[in-house]
């Protein structure tokens, strides 16, 4: 049975930095890689970053330079770092990956930029 867990999110000031966790199991990310996406209150969900099993990494432009994705394959954990953030960036916060055609998701965490 597939599983993701993430933690590490919460409140903080804009300006500010959090790193978000994602621990798998039943599935391996240095595999199938990983996705972070985003989804604030009345809009869509948002891919912010993704890594391959190979550890390639890929971000939109609102937020390369500020996020950072990367893996632990000892750990079978993703990781989200947020720097420089603002409030537009508060939103619950999902790990995603897929294998055999088939997608998974974490419960999320949520993020909350202050002014």
């Amino acid at each position: 049975q597939v599983q993701l867990v993430e933690s590490g999110g919460g409140l903080v000031q804009a300006g500010g930095s959090l790193r978000l966790s994602c621990a798998a199991s039943g599935i391996l990310f240095s595999r199938n890689g990983a996705n972070w996406y985003r989804q604030a209150p009345g809009k869509q969900r948002e891919l912010v970053a993704a890594i391959t099993g190979g550890g390639t990494t890929n971000y939109p432009d609102s937020v390369e330079g500020r996020f950072t994705i990367s893996g632990d394959n000892v750990a079978n954990t993703v990781y989200l770092q947020l720097h420089s953030l603002k409030p537009e960036d508060t939103a619950v916060y999902y790990c995603q990956t897929s294998q055999d055609w088939k997608t998974y998701w974490g419960q999320g965490t949520q993020v909350t930029v202050s002014l």
